[in-house]
């Protein structure tokens, strides 16, 4: 059994951590290639988005992706709008507290996806203000994708 206690900390911590001082159309142009670049180096094919206050500043699908991964994407964005966490701690912890997402009755599971990979693009000292999504690898590595390419603009 996966340790989903000590994974929550960990996804908790990133959120923390992982914050902008300012965001522009710019900073997720290069967060975006950053992205890109990353899947590239590792023979992956994904789509990425990046999304402030409901407006889509990059959304890339990579050769080797299909159209079923802007409907993750939407779904996971959901999923970060509602909980304000990212979709792989609220997947993570709907499964600590033996509990099936897909199962809760007041939402539609539809318009949810709490599988990883929508981070919240936080903005320190205003809040989340928009995601950072990739949709096209196993959960756990859409979102160290996306964690991994927030650090490296971050630096």
């Amino acid at each position: 059994m996966e340790n989903y206690a000590s994974l929550l900390d960990t996804l908790k911590q990133q959120e923390q951590e992982l914050q902008f001082t300012t965001f522009t159309n710019a900073t997720a142009l290069a967060l975006g290639l950053k992205m890109v670049e990353l899947a590239k180096q590792k023979n992956k094919a994904v789509a990425v988005d990046i999304t402030r206050n409901g407006l889509v500043l990059f959304h890339h699908a990579m050769d080797g992706t299909h159209g079923d991964q802007a409907d993750w994407i939407r779904r996971k964005n959901n999923v970060v709008a509602r909980w304000g966490r990212s979709s792989y701690y609220v997947g993570v912890d709907h499964k600590h507290r033996n509990a099936v997402f897909e199962d809760a009755k007041h939402y539609a599971v539809e318009d949810y996806a709490a599988h990883g990979g929508a981070f919240p693009l936080i903005i320190r000292n205003v809040g989340i203000v928009g995601t950072v999504t990739v949709s096209g690898l196993p959960q756990a590595e859409d979102h160290a994708l996306a964690v991994e390419a927030i650090r490296a603009v971050l630096a």
